[in-house]
């Protein structure tokens, strides 16, 4: 009876938590001054930041994310001369190192390395716990900025990069992270620089057991939508996530904050029943998605390889599809090990380009492409010339439009291709080896992070092919909104009339849904049919891979 009502209580609580968390963080980026900003102002400018066009704001975005890239590979590669390294641990080489360089500026946190036999403590607390901060920060300053240029008119300049990211770290994720992770010690997860403890194994054999500052990355790793876990096997470790409500409180912090960024944008631009419907649709997705993955696994019993009996049917293949939902990529059971279809339900999710919630901030600007090309098919349809929020649809928001929904497609399809002809990177064979490839780069190209357990990426062309995927799923999209946004924030906005096409309806949910659907389906169901879909079949027949 408990484990029928949990995702019922899950939903709910979503839906009642993120409306005011979303509003709380609207407040943040929008209010005029906030306590102790005025120290952080006179450190960068002599007095309010000014606002920036929208090449001014990429441009700030850009050099940040180099310096802060530089740091953090300087950091990995040379870990073995710099502190808080008990175990003596090597630096990375520099292909690995620079992959996950690439992994955590970009939000993805994918991870081609073991965390507790690769980073030492030192790069897991200041090399990637804060760009966990920082990169979901850049995320929720995008749908900032994004949000302001939708009720600006005539206009150029909407906010300052460095204000949005001041503001995103030390107002939001800071203090709910801190109060999670208070949760998470409660709960038994380990936070403690005590040295590594030397235990005997059940054959009597030695062994090392790591400790570490688990907590608080872990705190950030879920509330950001990141991923990266101090542990190799992520939250399946018992020192990750050890009882049941610790694997409630991650996977639902997975979850609220990119949830909540739809009313975020809601609340800016004065629009919370378009909010609303947008919510719902990623929803629906969300629910069809878990539904589907249970009933895969309910009908399948004998996938428990790789899953931790602990957690019941219903938590872990909620995990599973909140965290490929959500651009996350932490796990709490190995999801290579799920049913075919399952497998096939959490890269379709991934190939959507990680909107049904997604990250922090980039599921709502990433799904802010689908409103834009929505509204545009409905004009053609219609006859009626396309505006949003007022503001006519043209042939240049069209064009960013496109190409900021196909990138990441393209790395996914080509990447995949490319790999299979290599004939590397994996152990499987038949329709279960195209699933991991096709995983891994989905993974890549949508910035989630998760990896189907039996591909290895830890190879030259593993570690530069799905880093330049992170690179293209993140910041193709990044330019796309910003130059779509700003070119709409530049236009006249047209007061409304009877003639205007409504988006807070429910036909324009079920389009927006439909589109979605159309255009991913169509990109991706022929690879889809040669990999999960096709093993699904063959297991029917009694045929396994």
């Amino acid at each position: 009876m408990v484990e029928l009502l949990y995702f019922p209580f899950f939903v709910g609580l979503l839906i009642l938590v993120s409306p005011f968390v979303g509003y709380y963080m609207a407040f943040v980026l929008n209010a005029k001054v906030l306590p102790f900003e005025s120290l952080f102002n006179r450190f960068l400018y002599s007095g309010d930041p000014p606002s920036q066009t929208p090449k001014q704001y990429l441009s700030s975005m850009f050099v940040f994310h180099l310096l802060g890239g530089v740091i953090l590979f300087l950091i990995l590669k040379y870990q073995n001369i710099l502190p808080m390294n008990p175990l003596g641990i090597s630096g990375m080489d520099w292909d690995l190192a620079l992959n996950t360089t690439i992994s955590f500026i970009t939000n993805t946190n994918w991870q081609a390395y073991s965390g507790e036999s690769q980073l030492s403590n030192f790069s897991q607390m200041l090399g990637l716990t804060p760009q966990n901060f920082l990169s979901a920060g850049v995320g929720i300053s995008i749908l900032t900025f994004v949000s302001r240029s939708m009720v600006a008119s005539s206009t150029l300049k909407f906010g300052n990069f460095w204000q949005d990211l001041f503001r995103s770290t030390f107002y939001i994720l800071l203090p709910i992270s801190f109060f999670v992770a208070i949760l998470l010690v409660g709960q038994g997860v380990i936070q403690s620089f005590q040295e590594p403890i030397q235990a005997l194994g059940i054959d009597g054999s030695p062994q090392t057991v790591p400790m570490g500052p688990a907590a608080s990355q872990i705190a950030i790793k879920q509330i950001g939508t990141n991923g990266g876990g101090f542990f190799g096997v992520n939250s399946a470790h018992p020192f990750e996530n050890p009882t049941p409500i610790s694997n409630f409180i991650q996977m639902f912090s997975i979850l609220f904050l990119p949830a909540s960024c739809v009313f975020l944008y809601g609340k800016i631009t004065n629009s919370f029943r378009h909010a609303w419907v947008i919510f719902f649709v990623m929803l629906a997705f969300f629910i069809l998605g878990f539904v589907c993955v249970f009933y895969s696994e309910w009908n399948n019993p004998g996938f428990w390889e790789g899953k931790e009996t602990r957690f019941t049917l219903t938590e872990s293949t909620l995990w599973l599809s909140s965290t490929t939902a959500a651009s996350n990529g932490s796990v709490n059971s190995m999801h290579d090990s799920y049913s075919p279809l399952a497998g096939g339900i959490a890269i379709f999710q991934m190939m959507l380009g990680e909107i049904i919630f997604g990250g922090v901030g980039t599921g709502m600007y990433g799904m802010f492409l689908f409103l834009i090309l929505t509204v545009f098919l409905s004009g053609l349809m219609t006859g009626r010339t396309p505006e949003y929020f007022g503001k006519k649809i043209g042939s240049y928001e069209i064009k960013w439009t496109l190409f900021g929904i196909l990138a990441p497609t393209v790395c996914i399809l080509v990447g995949t291709t490319i790999t299979i002809f290599l004939e590397s990177g994996y152990t499987a064979k038949g329709p279960h080896a195209l699933s991991q490839i096709l995983y891994a780069y989905s993974s890549a190209s949508g910035n989630n992070g998760s990896a189907f357990a039996g591909f290895s990426a830890d190879s030259l062309w593993g570690n530069l092919s799905l880093g330049f995927s992170m690179l293209v799923g993140r910041f193709s999209v990044i330019y796309a909104v910003v130059f779509v946004a700003g070119s709409l924030g530049g236009k006249i906005t047209t007061k409304a009339t009877d003639g205007n096409f409504k988006s807070d309806t429910l036909l324009f949910g079920v389009l927006v849904f439909s589109v979605i659907l159309i255009v991913c389906g169509l990109s991706f169901f022929p690879v889809l049919a040669l990999g999960p879909i096709l093993e699904q079949l063959l297991i029917g027949k009694g045929i396994f891979f």
